[in-house]
């Protein structure tokens, strides 16, 4: 059966080249996503450029798909119930991450490689059966390593997608980038003061609590250390005794062995035989009787030959002479026997106590070294307890210190933030909210990150008490907040791809048009996709794709399309978001002159 043909929105522009800056791509991007079986999209691929792209279509016609779609990706819950009647869904994304970005460290960590063209794809397939499988650069992985790298690359902003906003530990991290560099390496100090102090107070009150077992336990290593000390082995040591311990057990029979070869390569050059015995004739006489004969035949091949005679003969007396140094050498002492023999038992019981099998002399002076460091964390002594008390003291004060300078930098940093947020909602439709930070101290209990415990609070309107955001507002008016944090931390978040599901909801008129004039600020630093039925956001898009509902004639089920649009087929678009109707002169009017300020300088 032939390859069913994938349906591809092409873009409306052509992307910009390999060599031209893309700002939205400073930290990564999203180049090409393709969605198959999920819900009512059947196949079809995106083509994604840098800056803002909107999405959108008919009520219905699937548009929330193309976040879920995301979401999927990049490691979210997989729902089973979205999955279409052919029984598997998927969805492939292909990144463009600089060099240095952090994702491909993690992604090397989990073996997988970059594509031929230097980008790194993920892939995530699920089945009816709820069955998911995630894969990074060509290597099956689990769910969890895809979502670990999500959160340096994604943030999904939608009316039920505000985990990040509602979190207080994700409200204390904003605050404090808000603060700046210097604040951050400060907390960075707290963070690694804190670990000292944890580490000191754990480790006296461990000493505290288990004095008996702790002093059995240094009784024990200090014993292991004495023995070893009274006989004080040697690196090796083992080895060396056990070649001693050979060579003085078999003196005699070595000694016979040396002298026998020494006679037959030199004779007898002691004098121990006597002269006047007949002795067979050694090696360098023979070699000594042949060399004269080559030597005395005038024949130069032959004299030649005798000259590498000489050289043989010089060897064999060499060889000669250190047997007879052997021999001399050779001790037979069994005093120095017995004395070898008692010094390898004594060590190889230590061998046998305190190291691995196998390990040697060289197992028993690791386990001292060992039980050195530990005798050293062990000692329950009461000067031992002053002096880590001492210690503890004097990491809990610079802790101290380190948190009420913590404190003082995000209060500092507080109600600059909240009154750069509440500038961006004046224009969101928000006029009369505002935003403030609670900021909770308590030096007695610092966490890693300080002291505080910090609360972004909202008053939706006047007279509305400060309630915790994502108790104080609804889910068009938390994205909203959401959407105006971003925008003042355009330049500092690292998260390249954001997504917003519908940020405008309840919003119309000019409150719409400032939207999209944000977003648009927002894009570019970041790689911005925005899923709208407001023509006044589209209008500022880079890329606008459109979901249209579309009868499937094999099946004969709806189906979703999803193309881009460009020049008139955009702005038949717009019109139809302005007034139902595509065709209307009214609505193409009024569509050509929200591009047209959109396309103003902002």
């Amino acid at each position: 059966m032939a390859p069913r043909e994938r349906k591809k929105a092409t873009p409306a522009t052509a992307p910009a080249p390999a060599t031209a800056p893309v700002p939205s791509a400073r930290h990564g991007a999203l180049s090409e996503v393709r969605i198959h079986g999920l819900g009512a999209i059947d196949d079809v691929t995106l083509d994604l450029n840098p800056g803002l792209t909107v999405v959108t279509g008919e009520t219905g016609a699937g548009k929330t798909m193309v976040v879920t779609g995301l979401t999927l990706l990049f490691g979210g819950r997989a729902d089973p119930g979205r999955v279409r009647a052919q029984g598997r869904a998927g969805v492939e994304g292909r990144l463009v991450l600089p060099p240095d970005s952090p994702v491909w460290a993690r992604a090397a960590e989990a073996g997988a490689e970059a594509d031929e063209d230097g980008s790194l794809i993920l892939a995530r397939t699920v089945s009816a059966e709820g069955r998911s499988r995630a894969y990074l650069g060509g290597r099956s992985v689990p769910v969890g390593v895809v979502a670990e790298i999500a959160e340096d690359l994604l943030a999904v902003h939608g009316q039920t997608d505000q985990l990040r906003l509602t979190r207080p530990a994700e409200q204390r991290r904003a605050l404090d980038r808000y603060a700046g560099p210097a604040h951050l390496e400060l907390v960075e100090a707290h963070r690694a003061a804190h670990a000292r102090w944890r580490q000191l107070a754990e480790d006296l009150e461990r000493r505290r609590t288990q004095t008996r077992e702790l002093a059995q336990t240094a009784e024990v290593l200090r014993r292991g250390l004495e023995e070893i000390a009274a006989v004080a082995p040697q690196p090796d040591e083992d080895t060396a005794l056990d070649a001693q311990a050979t060579r003085l057990g078999d003196a005699d029979a070595l000694r016979g062995a040396a002298d026998e070869a020494r006679l037959a390569l030199v004779g007898d050059t002691t004098g121990d035989l006597g002269g006047g015995e007949d002795l067979p004739q050694d090696a360098t006489t023979a070699l000594a009787a042949a060399q004269r004969a080559l030597a005395a035949s005038g024949d130069p091949a032959l004299v030649a030959l005798a000259e590498r005679l000489g050289d043989v003969g010089a060897v064999v007396a060499d060889v000669g002479v250190e047997l007879a140094g052997y021999v001399a050498d050779l001790d037979a002492d069994p005093a120095r026997l017995a004395e070898v023999l008692d010094r390898r038992a004594a060590i190889t019981t230590l061998v046998r106590t305190y190291a691995d099998h196998g390990a040697g002399v060289g197992g028993v002076l690791a386990w001292a070294e060992d039980a050195t460091d530990r005798l050293s964390q062990l000692d329950v002594s009461d000067e031992a307890l002053e002096a880590l008390t001492a210690s503890r003291d004097a990491a809990r004060a610079e802790l101290r210190e380190l948190s009420e300078r913590v404190s003082a930098g995000r209060t500092a940093a507080a109600e600059g933030f909240a009154a750069d947020v509440g500038r961006e909602l004046a224009g969101l439709a928000m006029k009369t909210a505002r935003v403030s930070f609670a900021v909770t101290t308590d030096l007695e209990s610092p966490g890693p990150e300080g002291a505080d415990e910090v609360a972004l609070l909202l008053a939706a309107h006047p007279g509305a008490p400060a309630r915790p955001v994502h108790k104080g507002a609804s889910g068009g008016e938390l994205s909203r907040v959401m959407l105006a944090i971003e925008v003042v931390f355009a330049g500092a978040d690292p998260v390249p791809v954001m997504v917003f599901d519908e940020v405008d909801a309840g919003v119309g008129g000019q409150a719409a048009g400032e939207i999209g004039r944000r977003l648009a600020r927002l894009a570019g630093e970041h790689q911005v996709v925005v899923v709208t039925h407001l023509a006044q956001v589209a209008a500022f898009a880079d890329t606008h794709l459109v979901v249209d509902k579309a009868p499937d004639s094999g099946a004969g089920v709806t189906a979703t399309d999803i193309r881009a649009v460009a020049g008139e087929d955009r702005v038949r678009e717009l019109a139809r978001m302005l007034s139902g109707l595509s065709d209307s002169d009214t609505g193409q009017a009024h569509a050509r002159e929200l591009l047209a300020v959109a396309g103003q300088p902002q």
